[in-house]
């Protein structure tokens, strides 16, 4: 291995991009580079961008100058940029940091290894086509490294909603899905190399619906399949839309015991009128009566949103609409962002709110959110719950994984390892976790 190159890959945004960023080094893998923790002494840096939050693209412009010394000092350095970013700034990238060598879009990184090979001695490669061939296809089979106990798995990209707000149908393009004897095999390959929960991954993940031997698979459908895998312990899912909600997956909740009682689904306003004009396609009724029938399906189910303040055209009374609808759903997590505007999408030319009244609006849902996880989190002082320990925490002994409804969770012991699923007491809510007693494991009868 003295001749491998070293890879240093920075991952932005969500969830996704993790899971991107891991099969792009998987790819790089089959051209001899070898991931390093540091870029000072990289054969290649990646970055791996988010177009969500505000000024993403100078963000990584910034990030980029950051590198400049290494590139001069260093000339055969190879220095590329993918997700969203790349996807919606292409060639202006090279442009404005020509010590950029590749640009490659979301839907085109399983051509990274033919498209580093012609980089080199000022030759560039730029990639963000939205191919016909499906990349995941196109991947090789993953090496049979030991992975950590959870992992993503992308089962679903792109959208078809257009919210105002939103760059995903620009960036990530029309929904797609993957067919489910792809993913069943993935999701095997995982658990044979020590996985026991997977997140299943989407830009609108409750949109799936995957080729199958039988016919179109929805989400639910896919979900009990996978629950058939041994080994395989806990199945989530984000992100969801609320009308893509269906009564098999709703039902799923409730009867699918592999299927974990936390949701990410995300609302954005409270008000009807904000609904409309970011073309969320429902309203604030029809998502509460959702919310009441997913909780009937599954009553100890935790419910986690995001919200947007501040959108175009947003009064005091829309602001208050959203903080009644929050007082009447009770979140045990939540995201809140104020709005800023992507470029290209529909609400980016409307008269924007004043900042400091989205600051203010901000502070006040964020204070009511807070104060739901806290009372969320003492709820479960007393009660005993099933942890997966993930890694090591900050005091020495100290192990941390996420409850069923992903709340992280620490303890101290000896006799727990990283991978282990285990019965804890919970003791005490700190402000962002639970700490914990493990529960002693029943003995087992000595032979008669």
């Amino acid at each position: 291995m003295s001749d491998a190159k070293k890879l240093f890959v920075k991952t932005y945004g969500c969830q996704m991009n993790v899971y991107d960023s891991e099969r792009m080094a998987e790819v790089l893998a089959g051209a001899g580079y070898v991931e390093t923790d540091t870029a000072d002494d990289a054969d290649m840096i990646l970055l791996n961008t988010c177009h969500i939050r505000e000024k993403a693209a100078e963000k990584v412009y910034s990030e980029l100058g950051r590198f400049k010394g290494l590139k001069a000092a260093r000339p055969d350095l190879k220095i590329a940029v993918a997700g969203c970013v790349a996807q919606a700034e292409g060639e202006e990238i090279v442009r404005r940091q020509p010590m950029v060598d590749l640009v490659v879009g979301p839907q085109s990184y399983h051509r990274l290894a033919e498209l580093e090979a012609r980089t080199g001695g000022g030759a560039r490669a730029v990639d963000t086509e939205f191919p016909e061939e499906d990349k995941f296809d196109r991947l090789s089979a993953r090496p049979k490294a030991r992975r950590a106990p959870a992992a993503f798995l992308t089962v679903q990209e792109g959208c078809d909603k257009f919210c105002a707000f939103c760059v995903v149908p620009y960036t990530r393009g029309a929904e797609a899905s993957r067919p489910v004897a792809a993913i069943l095999a993935e999701a095997r390959d995982l658990v044979e190399r020590g996985v026991r929960e997977i997140t299943l991954l989407g830009q609108n993940v409750n949109a799936y619906h995957g080729a199958a031997e039988t016919g179109d698979l929805g989400l639910a459908g896919l979900i009990r399949r996978l629950a058939d895998i041994d080994g395989l312990d806990r199945i989530r899912y984000t992100t969801s839309h609320p009308n893509d909600m269906d009564d098999d997956l709703i039902a799923a909740h409730g009867n699918c015991e592999k299927l974990m009682p936390y949701l990410h689904l995300p609302v954005q306003s409270g008000s009807d009128r904000i609904l409309g004009a970011m073309n969320r396609k429902h309203d604030a009724r029809s998502y509460l009566r959702l919310v009441e029938r997913i909780r009937a399906a599954r009553p100890d189910l935790l419910l986690s949103g995001d919200f947007i303040v501040g959108f175009p055209g947003e009064t005091e009374a829309d602001f208050e609409a959203t903080m009644d609808l929050v007082r009447a759903v009770g979140y045990g997590q939540a995201y809140s962002f104020k709005y800023s505007p992507r470029p290209g999408t529909p609400a980016a030319d409307r008269a924007h709110v004043d900042e400091a009244v989205k600051a203010d609006r901000l502070a006040r849902l964020q204070a009511l959110l807070k104060e739901q996880q806290q009372a969320a989190q003492a709820a479960m002082v007393g009660k005993t719950v099933s942890v997966l320990f993930e890694r090591q925490g900050r005091m020495p002994g100290q192990l941390v994984g996420k409850s069923e409804h992903l709340q992280a969770v620490h303890v101290t012991g000896d006799d727990v390892r990283i991978g282990d699923i285990r019965k804890v007491r919970i003791v005490r809510s700190d402000p962002n976790s639970l700490a914990g007693e493990l529960v002693p494991e029943p003995q087992a009868s000595p032979a008669a």
